[in-house]
């Protein structure tokens, strides 16, 4: 008997199999589950072959490929590639956990939050919807569009002064500025910089966006 042997006949794996295989309820759960893993499969390849190649050059089939499923998978799930990459670059920005009462506090949340963000996943939706923006004219609108909902709508509405909607959007264009030219283009002074210099240096300018006259 070989370890594999071992492996797939221990008594847990063993126990569920019978579960299942008795239980429509219990095998329809499992299937849901195997589905859910090849869904996010095909999401995150997705995502690195979009950032890789571009919108515009990245296929239904070398998606699959960069899976390891079938085309019909992909179709199955997503449909078709515009639907798949919009999907693939949805992100949300956890406004309510990073606005506080203190400007000087929601600033550096703000700022700190992305640097991780983007340090921690390069190919996360929202570098990929960035890179793939400079090339294609529908990923360009897609970032307008996101950006204007998930970040210009929520900041504005909390900015207690004149211009509200420029001010957040110019936090915006500080924000993603730091982001392309630390994480896309790695502008040396930038892309080396310790991100805690960047916080210190950074935040109180952003600050004076969030509030002028505190």
């Amino acid at each position: 008997m070989t370890w594999a042997d071992v492996v797939t006949n221990a008594p847990g794996q063993t126990a569920q199999r019978k579960a299942a295989s008795g239980n429509p309820a219990n095998e329809a759960a499992l299937e849901e589950r195997k589905g859910e893993r090849t869904r996010r499969r095909i999401l995150a390849a997705a995502r690195r072959k979009f950032a890789e190649v571009g919108y515009e050059r990245a296929t239904i089939r070398a998606i699959a490929t960069e899976a390891d499923v079938d085309k019909s998978s992909v179709i199955q799930y997503f449909g078709c590639k515009q639907d798949l990459f919009r999907e693939a670059v949805q992100w949300q920005i956890p406004h309510d956990r990073l606005t506080t009462d203190d400007p000087d506090h929601t600033a550096e949340n703000r700022l700190r939050g992305m640097l991780d963000t983007w340090a921690a996943d390069p190919d996360s939706p929202m570098a990929v919807l960035l890179r793939t923006s400079m090339t294609s004219d529908e990923a360009a609108e897609l970032l307008r569009r996101h950006v204007t909902a998930q970040v210009t709508d929520h900041i504005a509405a909390t900015i207690d002064a004149p211009d509200a909607r420029l001010r957040a959007a110019l936090f915006s264009a500080i924000m993603m500025g730091i982001a392309t030219q630390r994480f896309l283009l790695h502008l040396p002074d930038l892309a080396e910089a310790d991100a805690e210099d960047i916080v210190r240096i950074a935040a109180p300018l952003l600050r004076t966006l969030l509030a002028p006259d505190a």
